[in-house]
């Protein structure tokens, strides 16, 4: 009897504070939201237990019916905005800062590092490094992000004749060898480190987090730890964390073996010897963001954790990213000819102009090839989404919404990146689009592909140059066909946007 009563009385309580969060004034404020129909008390719970290519389908759906829509669950609400003057409101703002609770799912792999941290801590984490981006820092890593792009164009012409590639893995070899010699200052191949089980374990991560996170917004992130991809992220985890620990302790060997002299020249121009003969030793000196981390460390401003913590993130959203954004850049110009050979054109002249040779200028030069990577970043964005947490009332411009404070927002960049409001014809590969006249009076929020406002990505300059660099050797060396093509291409929603089944080009040498 006892317990009947009791349990009648926490059905009567749950009742009233759903009526409350359903129809109390944030309730009154969300449902002027559109969104798909749900049920009592569940709401559209059932409607996201689905596989990661369904969620994407139906984070499509609404996209393409709304501009700014809602899906609730039990007490928990997201609302997805699209329209740039809205996004603005967020991403221009230093008050809406703070990443959604969605992003506690990453703690156990980033920690509290720049992508999930918030306020103070994120604000002096930013401080930290954006020296490590410095103009001067990437005109370094020009040299090994070009013998990278080599490196690639050798490993297809020692096959001889046409080669057949599946695009992921093979740009996500190169994409993180690249990353870390560049960032972190070591070389994978000297080391001898296993990056495919390193790579392996960064996609079925990936798979875990979005499972994790739909059950973190539904409430039940409590089950996962009960489940098989609970004990498997435990596996996992061991494997990426191993993986970041080695390449810190080695970078902090070498710098106890010099006695830490090259960290006292960060942020100097002339930070390589000329008169140094040892590429290796060359190489090693030019100083990296995980060195910049190091010396923080030594003044106290940073933990042994905390440099694990960034080393993963930039470990992850470095090579996963820009491996991403090099595989759909490649496909669309294997299947528009026309654009693959001004491409093409561009680039023979610019290596004919240098006598051979790449440099940070000559690849700024090449503004044709840069606006098809821009092109290509807005139909396939590797982020497609963000997710922030309001922390005040949020009056919207689209129909005037007003949201509520502690509402979680999906920022919905793929969404406004083919909005035919912004974009004509925005299905349509057109390079032209970034013409400077045409960008001249375009919305400044319509195209997000590294975020924007305060909390932009502070290593887009390097992602856009890593990308360039590898794709100059690939196209100046080979023809790019088709085999699988996009229009068919099934995509799910991971952290990063990207094809569920193999996806294949051909590289056909060119004849010189």
């Amino acid at each position: 009897m006892l317990i009947s009563t009791f349990l009648l009385l926490i059905l009567i309580v749950y009742l009233i504070y759903h009526y409350y969060v359903q129809y109390g004034p944030i309730g009154r404020l969300i449902n002027n939201i559109p969104g798909p129909s749900g049920y009592p008390i569940i709401g559209n719970t059932l409607q996201l237990l689905i596989s990661r290519e369904d969620l994407w389908k139906l984070l499509k759906i609404l996209s393409d019916k709304y501009s700014v829509w809602k899906l609730w669950s039990f007490f928990e609400y997201i609302v997805s905005i699209r329209h740039p003057d809205d996004l603005e409101i967020i991403l221009s703002s230093t008050k809406h800062i703070n990443k959604s609770r969605l992003y506690n799912v990453l703690h156990p792999w980033f920690g509290t590092g720049l992508l999930t941290s918030g306020g103070s801590k994120w604000q002096s984490r930013r401080k930290i490094l954006t020296s490590a981006f410095h103009f001067n820092i990437l005109q370094q890593f020009v040299e090994i992000l070009i013998e990278e792009s080599e490196n690639m164009t050798k490993s297809l012409k020692n096959t001889e004749g046409t080669v057949v590639k599946n695009l992921v893995p093979f740009i996500s070899e190169h994409t993180l060898n690249a990353l870390c010699e560049t960032t972190m200052g070591i070389s994978l191949k000297e080391m001898n480190l296993d990056q495919q089980r390193y790579r392996d374990a960064v996609y079925k991560m990936n798979q875990i987090i979005i499972y994790r996170m739909m059950r973190q917004w539904l409430r039940n992130d409590w089950i996962f730890s009960l489940t098989p991809k609970g004990r498997e992220q435990v596996k996992i985890l061991k494997i990426l964390h191993g993986f970041t620990k080695k390449i810190i302790a080695e970078r902090k060997v070498y710098h106890k073996y010099t006695n830490g002299q090259y960290l006292k020249n960060f942020g100097e121009e002339a930070i390589v010897e000329t008169d140094d003969v040892d590429n290796i030793k060359k190489r090693k000196k030019r100083l990296a963001m995980l060195d910049l981390l190091i010396l923080a460390s030594q003044e106290n401003l940073l933990t042994d954790l905390d440099i694990r913590e960034e080393v993963d993130t930039f470990m992850f959203e470095g090579h996963d990213t820009t491996a991403m954004g090099i595989c759909f850049v490649l496909s669309l110009l294997a299947e528009h000819k026309d654009i693959q050979d001004r491409v093409r054109k561009e680039i023979n002249a610019v290596i004919q102009e240098n006598q051979g040779k790449l440099t940070m200028k000559s690849l700024l030069d090449l503004q044709y090839l840069e606006r098809c990577i821009k092109e290509a970043l807005r139909l396939y964005p590797s982020v497609y989404f963000i997710s922030r947490m309001t922390s005040d009332y949020v009056q919207l411009k689209t129909q005037s919404y007003l949201l509520p404070p502690k509402t979680m927002l999906h920022l919905n960049i793929y969404g406004v990146h083919r909005d035919p409001n912004f974009w004509s014809n925005p299905e349509i590969f057109d390079p032209d689009r970034f013409l400077p006249e045409k960008i001249q009076n375009r919305h400044p929020y319509s195209y997000l592909p590294f975020s924007a406002g305060p909390r932009n990505c502070i290593g887009q300059r390097f992602a856009l140059l890593e990308i360039k660099a590898i794709i100059v050797s690939l196209i100046h060396n080979f023809f790019l066909e088709p085999i699988d093509y996009l229009k068919n291409v099934r995509l799910v929603a991971d952290l990063v946007i990207r094809p569920i089944d193999p996806h294949r080009i051909k590289f056909i040498p060119v004849k010189t």
